[in-house]
């Protein structure tokens, strides 16, 4: 193992680069998240609160299904293409990737906005008060879709360069901190918030951010030689026959993240949905951290598979599954200690969804503890795998979501989705293990979890002297077993020569593709 980290080091420093700003930017728009569905929630009636998250549900699954899979190809080919010494091939490959998904945003929102008044009227139709407000918010919203799938797919593609600041400043930051700015400012300056101006105030940060994001593209991206004809035809049909079930599984996924909100909705009331959806509103917060780390480790993972390194690529995975435990489970298992406290900070209201918040925390265990493991699966080319796996998820949930529903509210969307988690990373586990030998149980991830499960899982069953405890005993255990959790890597590099190495190492590349 000590010959694997010190080969691995300086792998394991850049992603800890990389994902520390991602997981610090990712933290702040999940604490601006918070904040944002604070204001919604205590700004608007339940009901009109229910209506907007029904809406920003709608909003984020229709722009999930413009951008057509490309989050992963846009990372995973341009990543491979530098790392076999292609460079010509790159402009090629952004081009096929970023142009369907413009025509595709401006016909999938031109297709919202006439839909809004039938979605309006299935997500509220006990409420029929708020379905002409509901109609404006979901239009509002369709106008700001294809910025929204634009700026997804252009900082994508700053990934696959191996670019994560512009993710960090420009969608973590600027764009998080923009909706709790002008939404704030508007619960100041107004007395009682309108649905559609919170859905334009939470929507318009989108337009600078996408014009930030092509700059940022512009800046990282340099013309090579013309490559053939031949050759960008086959790039074309190979970028999306990988892209292809790419594109339906994340439209899936999305779908598995979101479709129980509209359902709750549905069957259960918008002011079900509205609890619902504040009760579930730290898995965004872990979803956050998942991403921050996530989106540093899979250009260099990409890399590490395509050369057929399986050994870097397993260190790397069971590293950032380590690092993903060590943020995600301290935030859950607290959540179920506090789920009481937690709520009532969105009003009264809101207390009855303890037990959703448990149920939702005790799946994030599972799911975080199995690391990035569907992002591990399709950066080894397994798309296809990938989209069986989300479908298989999105049948369970929308199958205990239409059974549970009816009867249980909130609580019956919330066990659909936890056994949809647990289904969606233990299939891809077993995959990943099977047919490529990878898995994220190493030295990091055991420290990782057993220091979370002492500290936030048992001393605070004391009371509130071990509630007290948890943190200094959790912060002292990280630091005797920072080794195992190879929290060196975080360390600042007194030498620069190791950053250099990625763009050192492609001539050689090019000289044998």
């Amino acid at each position: 193992m000590t010959d694997l980290l010190e080969r691995a080091g300086g792998e394991t420093k850049r992603v800890a680069r990389g994902g520390l700003a991602n997981m610090l930017g990712s933290a702040l728009a999940g604490g601006t998240g918070v904040a944002v569905t604070w204001i919604v929630a205590r700004s608007l009636g339940a009901e009109q609160a229910g209506a907007f998250f029904a809406a920003t549900a709608a909003f984020v699954l229709v722009g999930g299904l413009a951008k057509l899979g490309t989050q992963t190809g846009l990372v995973y080919w341009p990543a491979r293409l530098r790392a076999t010494g292609r460079d010509d091939l790159l402009g090629t490959c952004l081009r096929t990737g970023l142009t369907p998904v413009l025509v595709a945003s401006v016909l999938l929102g031109a297709a919202m906005w006439v839909a809004a008044p039938a979605i309006a009227r299935i997500t509220a139709h006990e409420a029929a008060h708020v379905v002409g407000a509901h109609t404006t918010g979901l239009r509002v919203l369709a106008v700001f879709l294809p910025l929204q799938a634009m700026t997804d797919a252009l900082l994508t593609a700053t990934r696959g360069y191996r670019a994560m600041r512009p993710t960090v400043l420009l969608d973590r930051i600027l764009r998080s901190g923009l909706q709790l700015l002008l939404l704030a400012t508007a619960a100041v300056v107004f007395q009682q918030l309108e649905l559609p101006w919170v859905a334009l105030a939470w929507v318009a940060p989108y337009l600078p951010v996408t014009v930030l994001a092509a700059y940022a593209l512009k800046k990282v991206y340099r013309a090579g030689e013309s490559p053939r004809k031949a050759e960008q035809r086959a790039l074309r049909r190979d970028f999306w026959k990988f892209t292809g079930p790419r594109a339906l599984a994340s439209v899936a996924q999305l779908a598995l993240q979101r479709v129980d909100v509209l359902l709750v909705a549905a069957l259960g009331g918008l002011a079900a949905a509205a609890v619902y959806a504040v009760a579930g509103r730290f898995v965004v917060l872990v979803q956050f951290a998942n991403q921050g780390i996530s989106q540093s480790v899979q250009p260099r993972l990409a890399e590490a598979l395509a050369t057929g390194d399986r050994r870097a690529a397993n260190h790397l995975y069971q590293t950032a599954t380590g690092w993903l435990v060590l943020v995600a489970w301290p935030i859950c298992l607290l959540v179920i200690h506090l789920a009481p406290f937690y709520l009532r900070l969105f009003g009264a209201g809101y207390a009855a969804g303890a037990t959703v918040v448990r149920v939702l925390a005790a799946a994030m265990l599972v799911a975080t503890g199995c690391g990035m493991v569907d992002m591990v699966l399709a950066m080894a080319g397994r798309t296809s795998w990938n989209l069986a796996n989300v479908l298989v998820a999105l049948v369970v949930t929308i199958g205990l979501d239409l059974l549970l529903i009816p009867r249980y509210g909130a609580l019956g969307a919330a066990v659909g989705l936890a056994c949809a988690m647990i289904a969606n990373n233990l299939l891809p586990l077993i995959q990943v293990g099977r047919a490529l030998g990878l898995h994220p149980f190493g030295p990091g991830t055991r420290a990782a979890a057993s220091l979370s499960l002492g500290c936030f899982g048992v001393l605070p069953l004391i009371g509130l002297a071990g509630l007290a405890l948890s943190i200094p005993a959790f912060l002292t255990g990280v630091w005797l077993f920072r080794r195992h959790l190879a929290l060196d890597a975080f360390r600042p590099s007194s030498r620069r020569t190791p950053a250099r190495q990625p763009s050192s190492r492609q001539p050689s590349s090019r000289s044998n593709p």
